[in-house]
């Protein structure tokens, strides 16, 4: 009976030592060259392409998110429209903090707090144009999501994807945070079926 328990602990041992290594990886520089629209192709190197969000990395745990190095890893459940939310997110995850950044094109050189809720909207084709924060206070269904929230006042927007909480508060532009911030005086929204 020990044996075959050691068996199990081993195979259990060797998948997760499995996993950690594709997602030391897939930090390495260079592992994702990303250069497509949200949520479009995007080239991998010059022979191979993936749709964004397609499982390419590791996932991270049943129903929650995980942050390796400031990327956010799609939990393993995640259904494929909050895949390709979190990737399009991740694409912009270093860009700076520029009021109005965002809202007069797709890519720009840095984002505003409604101008990154949007673009990780966007990569999963939830929204077709940018939104200020305003106007976010009506979109999609109100109340929690099982997947996304956006938390939207006239005056700031932010979002908590499969868990993490995508935001410009607390990094020099959008950044993904394990820390949740108060929703008071927020309205929550949420895409209709997420």
């Amino acid at each position: 009976m020990s044996i075959v328990r050691r068996a199990g602990s081993l195979a259990a041992l060797s998948a997760a030592l499995a996993v950690f290594a594709v997602a030391l990886i897939a930090l390495l520089p260079g592992a994702h060259a990303w250069a497509a629209t949200p949520g479009g192709m995007s080239a991998v190197s010059s022979e191979t392409t993936y749709e964004a969000g397609a499982p390419t990395e590791p996932a991270g745990p049943v129903g929650k998110a995980a942050l390796v190095r400031g990327r956010a890893i799609a939990p393993v459940d995640a259904p494929p429209v909050v895949r390709k939310v979190i990737a399009a997110a991740n694409k912009i995850r270093t860009t700076p903090y520029i009021w109005g950044g965002g809202h007069g094109r797709w890519w720009d050189r840095g984002y505003d707090c409604s101008g990154a809720v949007s673009f990780a909207l966007h990569g999963g084709s939830l929204l077709g144009s940018p939104l200020p924060s305003g106007p976010m206070m009506s979109w999609g269904k109100r109340g929690h999501g099982r997947w996304i929230t956006i938390y939207a006042n006239d005056g700031h927007a932010f979002a908590v994807i499969a868990g993490l909480r995508w935001d410009t508060v607390g990094g020099p532009g959008p950044r993904w945070h394990t820390n949740m911030v108060s929703s008071r005086g927020f309205v929550a929204r949420h895409p209709v079926g997420y």
